[in-house]
C-alpha cells in the first residue's frame, strides 16, 4: 500500500512512501498524476516511481517484496528479548522528574527476593529469542549487587540457556558501585548506562543528592567506572526538562566534553509520578522540537568538523527509514513491543509488558499486571491485560494510521495511550506519542530533501552504524 504526506517544513514536496518503508519526494503536479494512477513512461520521475514499487497503489508483490518485509518484521520471529529486572526501588537520589515511586536507602520491604530472581531467570529462557538482554533497574540498582551478581552468575548457567548470548545492562547513577563491583561489570560485560543532564549546574539542580554536591559525584564516578570498565562500558543520556529546553548547545557540548559519542534526546516521559510535574517541568512538543532542531544542527555542525557524536533518536528514525533493518527499539515496534519484546519483573514479583507500565503500576493503575514470576510465559502473555494491550498494538490496524505515510517506520506503543488516553486503542492523532515522531519524521524527511552532502553523509552513517568517514557519497541520495 501507497501512501502520501505534504512535508510540512517543505512546501510543495509531497513524500510518498509504502509498505516496504520505500519512498521518494515528488512535486504536487507529480503526486497528483502518481495519485490518479496517471503516470506514464514518458515523464520524468515515472523510473524513479517505477523503481521503488509505487505504481500500484496496494504495493508490490513477489518474492523480494515478501523478504523486505519479512526483514522489516524480523522481530515476530523472536519472543521477548529485553528482560527488566526491578531488584530495589530504593535510591539514594531525589530527581526532579523521577517516573517511580523511589524510597529512601535505609527503607525496607522494596528489594526483589532471590527466590522472585530466580523464578524471573526462568521466565527469560522460556522466550525463543535468540540473543537476550538482561537489564538491572530501579531505584539504584547498586544497592543490591548481591543479587545482580547471583543473577548474572545463574543465568550463565541455566539449563535452559541453549549457548544463546546474553547481554546485560545497568542503570545507574554508578556513585555506589564499589571497585570490586565495577570489576565484576567488567569481567562479565556489564554495560553501564547513566543519567547526565547536561552542564554542572542543570544536572545538580535536576538531580540532587543530600550530600548537595550531585555533579562532582557523578563526574568522578564516570571517572572511575571508565577507568575499570573501559570508556566504552559507559553510556549516559540525559532527560530533556523545561529547564534544558534554552541550553540544546550546552546540552551536547557536554556530552562532547566528556568524551561520549552519542546523545540521546527524548523529551520528558508522561508516565508514573513524573506526570505530577508536568506543569513545572513538562513543555508543548513544539518547544522540544524547537530545542531538538537546535540541538541536532549543532550536532551535524559538529560532525562536519570531524567531532564525531550521535544523535540516537534520528539514528533510530534514520535506521528505519534508510534501511530495510529494524533499529530494535521498542517504542517503534509495529506490533508493539510490550510484552511481545519486553518483560518487566517487579521488585514484589509482578510482571509488566514494559517499564512505563510499571511506572503506571506504581500510581495504582494496575490494569498493565500481566501476572507474576510464578506464571510461565506463555501465561503471562496469554494474560487479560495482554489480550487488552493487543487491541492496539499494530499501527498499520489503527484508524489514525492506516493512512500515514510515516506508519512504516513508525510503532504503536498501546502503553503509552492506554496511560495517557483511557484505552491502548485511542485515536492517536493528536497523542503525545503522534505528535512528537509526526514531528521528527517531518523534521528528519525535510533534511533529507534537502541533500546537503555533509549531512547526508552524517544520516547514512547513523543508520548504518558505520564510522562517518567509511561512508561514500551518493549512498542515500535520491
Amino acid at each position: 500500500m501507497r501512501r502520501s504526506i505534504s512535508l510540512a517544513r517543505r512546501p510543495g514536496v509531497v513524500l510518498w512512501t509504502n509498505d516496504l518503508g520505500e519512498f521518494l519526494f515528488l512535486n504536487k503536479d507529480e503526486s497528483v498524476a502518481l495519485s490518479a494512477n496517471k503516470l506514464t513512461p514518458d515523464q520524468t520521475r515515472y523510473l524513479d516511481v517505477e523503481a521503488r514499487g509505487m505504481l500500484s497503489p496496494v504495493g508490490p508483490a513477489g518474492g523480494l517484496a515478501d523478504t523486505v518485509r519479512r526483514t522489516r518484521k524480523s522481530f515476530l520471529m523472536e519472543g521477548p528479548s529485553l528482560h527488566i529486572f526491578v531488584v530495589t526501588l530504593r535510591c539514594d537520589h531525589s530527581c526532579q522528574y523521577c517516573q517511580v515511586s523511589r524510597v529512601a536507602v535505609n527503607a525496607s520491604g522494596f528489594d526483589m527476593s532471590r527466590e522472585d530472581a530466580v523464578l524471573a531467570l526462568d521466565r527469560v529462557f522460556e522466550s525463543d529469542a535468540p540473543a537476550l538482554t538482561i537489564e538491572f533497574q530501579g531505584g539504584e540498582p547498586a544497592l543490591r549487587f548481591d543479587l545482580i551478581r547471583e543473577v548474572v552468575a545463574q543465568a550463565a548457567a541455566h539449563p535452559a540457556r541453549s549457548g544463546r548470548p546474553i547481554h546485560f545492562t545497568m542503570a545507574t547513577t554508578l556513585q555506589l558501585l564499589s571497585d570490586d563491583d565495577l570489576g565484576f561489570c567488567r569481567d562479565h560485560a556489564i554495560h553501564l548506562s547513566t543519567s547526565i543532564d547536561g552542564p554542572a549546574l542543570l544536572h545538580a539542580t535536576q538531580r540532587p543528592t543530600p550530600s548537595g554536591n550531585s555533579w562532582k559525584r557523578t563526574i568522578d564516578a564516570l571517572a572511575r567506572a571508565r577507568d575499570i570498565v573501559g570508556h566504552d562500558g559507559v553510556a549516559a543520556l540525559p532527560t530533556i526538562t523545561r529547564t534544558a529546553l534554552s541550553q540544546p548547545k550546552p546540552v551536547v557540548d557536554t556530552y562532547v566534553e566528556l568524551g561520549f559519542r552519542s546523545i540521546f534526546l527524548r523529551p520528558l516521559a508522561p508516565y508514573g509520578f513524573a506526570r505530577k510535574t508536568q506543569r513545572s517541568l513538562g513543555y508543548s512538543t513544539t518547544e522540544f522540537m524547537s530545542f531538538y532542531e537546535t540541538a541536532l544542527n549543532h550536532i551535524l555542525d559538529l560532525n562536519k568538523r570531524g567531532i564525531a557524536i550521535e544523535e540516537t533518536t534520528a539514528a533510530i528514525m534514520l535506521r528505519h527509514m534508510l534501511t530495510p533493518f529494524h533499529s530494535g527499539y521498542m517504542d517503534l515496534r509495529s506490533p508493539t513491543g510490550a510484552g511481545l519484546g519486553t518483560l518487566v519483573y517487579n521488585y514484589d514479583g509482578r510482571v509488566y509488558p514494559s517499564d512505563e507500565a510499571r511506572m503506571a503500576a506504581e500510581t495504582g493503575d494496575q490494569r498493565f499486571v500481566l501476572g507474576s514470576v510464578a506464571d510461565d510465559l506463555d501465561t503471562l502473555l496469554g494474560s487479560d491485560a495482554m489480550k487488552w494491550l493487543a487491541r492496539g498494538a499494530i499501527a498499520e490496524k489503527q484508524p489514525d494510521c492506516l493512512d500515514c505515510a510515516f506508519v512504516p517506520y513508525c510503532g504503536a506503543d498501546p502503553v503509552h495511550h492506554a496511560i495517557t488516553q483511557g484505552e491502548p486503542d485511542a485515536p492517536r492523532h493528536g497523542s503525545g506519542f503522534c505528535e512528537k515522531n509526526m514531528a521528527l519524521f517531518h523534521l528528519l524527511f525535510a533534511m533529507l530533501t534537502k541533500r546537503d552532502h555533509d549531512t547526508m553523509r552524517t544520516f547514512a552513517a547513523w543508520a548504518m552504524s558505520r564510522e562517518r568517514d567509511t561512508v561514500q557519497p551518493g549512498w542515500i541520495e535520491q
